[in-house]
């Protein structure tokens, strides 16, 4: 009897650490137990990303290319990376990017993501666009995509934006907040995407201050601080109170010349592109910025390749409707209320259609 009991006692025992343990391993890992077998994550794979540790995007590789504004361009090529990071950390996706230093980089960097088997390579910025139709043609298995242009490829996933309508935006708050009725407008190269910004931000300016006047500085680069800094001093000695720029890490030079400024005791406004910029260059001298959410763009159209979902061949735009545009919520800090009121009634309006804002 006393062996049956201690048999019986010890059976009972396994069971019992048997069930404690499943209990303990579905508790850390979730839904996402096999992304040790699939990612070879170790315990991260269980305890990050979505859902209790999502790790669907393990065995993908997933890449962008800059344009030469480079990765750190406190614009549209650094919110794509900070897309793709994000994107790492929700689904475990590996990401990388190559930095492009001049045009002829481009299609080098395009084909060394395709050869070494990357399953979506982006490229950043309009000016990418020959090279990226070139690598489409000569490697149609391979998936691509593409920001601020659009290339004609089934195997090119194209993503626009409405410059123009989030431009007219912050085209009011300038209209409606300069003092000297001189307005500067600084671009980087003089191509379309960027034409939308100008327009866009004209049209807002004219649309509540036709008396003000905008004198507009295209300086031919996108990674040139020293010629942003040099075209922003040009402005603000012209009486220009408030600079709107679209011009990549060049802009970087805008806000350092209203700092300078801003020291010296000249009370001068600089409105951001791309990103928050307010977050970079700080609100002493960042009215608002026109942010642009690559971020979100590259993030969704990578995630939905990861769930099987890719439109190649397709054209996005983003525009106010699909908040692919539009002002951050630090805008409060120094645009008055009643501003940003008259920018939500615009903003209403060129939803609905009643006003189309030019591109050109």
């Amino acid at each position: 009897m006393r062996t049956w009991i201690s048999r019986s006692a010890i059976t009972l025992l396994v069971l019992l650490l048997t069930i404690t343990g499943c209990g303990r391993n579905a508790g850390n890992n979730g839904t996402a137990g096999t992304g040790d077998a699939t990612g070879g994550t170790g315990t991260t794979a269980g305890t990050e990303g979505p859902a209790g540790g999502n790790q669907a995007g393990a065995q993908f590789n997933i890449g962008m290319v800059t344009d030469v504004g480079g990765v750190n361009d406190n614009s549209f090529n650094q919110s794509a990376w900070e897309g793709l990071q994000k994107l790492e950390k929700d689904t475990g996706a590996k990401v990388k990017y190559l930095q492009s230093k001049s045009d002829a980089e481009y299609l080098p960097n395009l084909n060394q993501m395709v050869k070494g088997n990357f399953n979506l390579t982006w490229g950043i910025g309009f000016i990418i666009g020959d090279a990226m139709k070139t690598v489409a043609a000569q490697n149609p298995n391979a998936k691509l995509a593409i920001i601020d242009n659009v290339v004609d490829a089934p195997n090119v996933a194209s993503i626009t934006f409405a410059e123009n309508e989030g431009s007219y935006l912050v085209g009011v708050v300038a209209g409606l907040m300069t003092k000297t009725n001189k307005i500067g407008f600084v671009g980087g190269i003089d191509i379309p995407v960027i034409k939308r910004f100008e327009a866009g931000f004209r049209a807002g300016v004219t649309a509540v201050n036709p008396q003000a006047k905008l004198t507009v500085n295209y300086t031919g680069a996108f990674d040139k601080p020293d010629l942003g800094k040099a075209a922003a001093a040009t402005l603000y000695n012209d009486g220009a109170d408030i600079i709107f720029h679209a011009s990549g890490a060049t802009g970087n030079g805008v806000f350092n010349e209203a700092k300078d400024r801003a020291k010296s005791g000249q009370k001068v406004w600089v409105i951001g592109v791309d990103q928050d910029q307010s977050k970079t260059f700080g609100d002493d001298v960042t009215l608002t910025s026109m942010m642009k959410r690559v971020d979100q763009a590259v993030y969704r159209v990578s995630n939905d390749l990861i769930g099987g979902k890719y439109e190649g061949g397709k054209t996005t735009v983003l525009g106010l409707k699909d908040d692919g545009v539009g002002l951050p919520e630090t805008s409060t800090k120094n645009v008055p209320a009643d501003v940003l009121k008259k920018v939500d009634e615009y903003k209403q309006r060129i939803i609905s259609g009643e006003i189309k804002v030019p591109e050109q």
